[in-house]
């Protein structure tokens, strides 16, 4: 064996590539996650980040706009393939209200590539109808309804499936 002293050169050089690791991790993170595929949100039309930030706002708009309208989904059910949805919208004393401004999206919750935005739609009689949408998966969708009148708005999220006849507001 042998009775050598270290010369205690060793520790600087372990403490710099500690350092010069560790920064090279936190490096390497911020690239990777610069990189990272932003996701919008499946229950405001906008990015998460947004969603979070704004949600006051949002919750607010809502019980705004609940205090003077009312919408419902009128649809018995989608199917895959082409298909309708409709949406009701009244004041509180069941006025028919033939002048609010609709956007709607359709999404998986598995992936964005099938997420279409829809923005043309007849109305008749308060009914709020987007034709020719497609569903090309069959499956649970979610349809989230935006609803403009003047400046109150609120959304409008659904799942439906085109297996059943089933609908859940989220």
């Amino acid at each position: 064996m042998s009775n050598k002293k270290s010369s205690g050169r060793v520790w600087p050089y372990a403490i710099g590539g500690a350092i010069t690791l560790v920064f090279g991790f936190c490096v390497t993170t911020v690239i990777v996650t610069s990189k990272a595929d932003l996701q919008l949100s499946d229950a405001y039309m906008t990015y998460y980040q947004d969603a979070d930030a704004n949600a006051n706002k949002i919750i607010q708009a809502r019980i705004a706009f609940d205090k003077k309208y009312k919408i419902e989904y009128v649809n018995n059910g989608i199917k895959q393939g082409k298909s309708e949805i409709s949406y009701k919208v009244t004041d509180l004393n069941d006025h028919l209200v033939n002048d609010a401004k609709m956007i709607l999206a359709t999404s998986r919750s598995e992936t964005s590539k099938l997420s279409k935005k829809y923005e043309i739609f007849k109305v008749e009689n308060g009914i709020y109808t987007f034709s020719d949408l497609d569903f090309p998966k069959a499956g649970i969708w979610n349809l989230i309804a935006k609803v403009t009148i003047g400046d109150d708005y609120r959304f409008y999220n659904i799942k439906a499936d085109t297996r059943e006849k089933k609908v859940t507001e989220f």
